[in-house]
This record gives C-alpha cells, structure tokens and sequence, in this order.
C-alpha cells in the first residue's frame, strides 16, 4: 500500500484563495520566535501542527538549520509515521525516522502513561538533535492547547522543550487557515494519536495488541471514513467515527466487510459508539498527548 492509497484525496495539494494581510501578524510573530531560535530540531508526526511548523521553519531559517525528527515505537501506527517521512521527502525536510523500543514503564499502562511517554520520546529527540547539532528541541503545541491536566505537556517543559507556535499565539484553526494558505496538503488533516490511547488504563500492552487496533483502523481509513478510533475492551471493539460518517457506515456496503475482518482480527463483538468520535472516551483525564 502506498503512503497515501487510503487518504490520498484529502491529501491533495489544494490551494486557497485567501488574503494574506489577514494573517500577516501572526506570522511575523511566528517568525521572530524562530528567529530567536537558531538551529531547531522539531518533533514531527506529519500532522497539522508539526508539519506546518517544520515547513515554515525550513523557510525562515534555512534548510540546515532545521531537522525533523519522528520516532517510531509500537504504539505508533506504521502509516502515520510513513506518512510523516514521504512529507518530509515532498516539502525537502531534513529527516530522521528511527524505531524506537517499547519501554516497561510504558507498557504496563498506568494513568501517567502520556507523562512517561513524551519524557521517553522527547528526551531521545534532545539526545539526538544536540548529537547532530540543533540545541533547541521544539513540538507543535499551538495557544488553542489547554495546559491544564496534561501530564504530556508538563513532561515537554522539563525537558525544556519549546513551543514557537503556542509562543506565537497562533491557534488550532489559525493553524488550519495558514495552511490552506501556503497550500499544505495537511491542512483539513482529521487528529491522530498513539495507539495506547485506545487501550483502558491499568491494561498491559503489547506490540501484537497495537497492530490489531491499527489494522482495524485502517479498514476504516480505507473505506474513507476520515476519522475513526477503534477503542480495546477486551473481545469488544468499539467503534467511534467522525459525526459526519456514523449515519453513512451503518447504511455502506462496507460494513459487512469491515466487521468480518475486525472479527477475523480477534474481535468477537464490533459495536458502533452512537456518541461518535470524541477526546477523552476511554477515561476523564485521558487526552494527556493531544487529540485521542
């Protein structure tokens, strides 16, 4: 399967007709931060925010001055992390993708799991963008992020990780505008998030759990259903789909197929979620790494 085969309509390069006096402001704020910045490396997923900030960046500051880094540990689906490199390839992003192993601490899953998580990850992204020279870590965390009860957000400020998108006071759907502007194909991309977000505190991972959710995810994605997350409880799956789909899967010809093969996957029930898509389904304080 191609990088883009399940996505690539929405991925198209789409340009916008849009006054860019509008946003003028914002931008010149964004690019004094960077400025201020020097040599970056940026945490990279290939969504909208990282993706927006590393392709701007590479523009202000140069090609060499700028380096996107993106880990691949289990909990990560393999297509978002593809997905991530082929951007960076297309946009002449300085680029490292490197697997990363699962960590005990991580794969017993407890409440802190997010906090722990971006500790790991980032902390492998400082040690090897000061190896490669670029003393300022930075992430995509933008000014419409709430920074309250996330523990991920607290790991990323002790770290010392900047945020020049959040310092900039650029917002999510601001983001989203300026990206339809420049003409990034990245711009009405649907949230993404690991994987151990589907999984209930307390439940141990492993890597064989995550491909099951991300397979079953996927013939969601190729069906395209834009936003799906396929929650783990057990033999249940629990399908969450954007509102906009639920009415349109259960009429599909797909459906049948689809809960075949969720079942095939090791799924004896396959419900559909009539709430839909939404943040923080699997606990109260869940979300700690962004859109789950």
């Amino acid at each position: 399967m191609g990088v883009y085969d399940f996505r690539g309509e929405m991925l198209m390069n789409q340009g916008a007709d849009m006054d860019l006096s509008l946003i003028e402001k914002e931008e010149d704020r964004l690019v004094e931060v960077l400025k201020g910045y020097g040599r970056i490396a940026v945490g990279f997923s290939g969504g909208v925010d990282s993706t927006f900030l590393a392709v701007v960046a590479r523009e202000v500051l140069g090609k060499d001055a700028v380096r996107a880094y993106t880990l691949l540990p289990p909990h990560v689906a393999r297509w978002e992390a593809a997905e991530a490199a082929e951007l960076a390839r297309r946009f002449d992003l300085p680029h490292r993708l490197i697997e990363v192993p699962f960590v005990e601490e991580v794969r017993e899953n407890p409440p802190d799991r997010c906090y722990r998580c971006k500790r790991i990850l980032f902390g492998a992204i400082k040690r090897m963008a000061e190896e490669d020279g670029y003393p300022v870590v930075c992430d995509g965390t933008n000014a419409s992020d709430p920074e309250e009860d996330r523990p991920g957000m607290r790991a990323l400020r002790e770290l010392g990780v900047r945020s020049p998108l959040r310092e900039a006071g650029l917002t999510k759907e601001r983001i989203r505008d300026l990206s339809r502007a420049f003409g990034l194909p990245t711009w009405d991309k649907p949230p993404y998030s690991c994987l151990i977000t589907r999984i209930p505190h307390g439940v141990r991972v492993d890597e064989a759990l995550f491909r099951r959710i991300e397979e079953a995810e996927l013939l969601f994605l190729r069906a395209g259903f834009r936003q799906v997350r396929v929650r783990h409880h057990g033999d249940l799956a629990r399908i969450e789909l954007g509102s906009d789909d639920l009415e349109r899967f259960l009429s599909s010809g797909d459906r049948d197929g689809i809960v075949a093969r969720c079942k095939e996957l090791g799924y004896r029930y396959v419900t559909l979620d009539l709430e839909g898509y939404r943040t923080g389904s699997m606990s109260v304080k869940e979300g700690t790494c962004g859109s789950a």
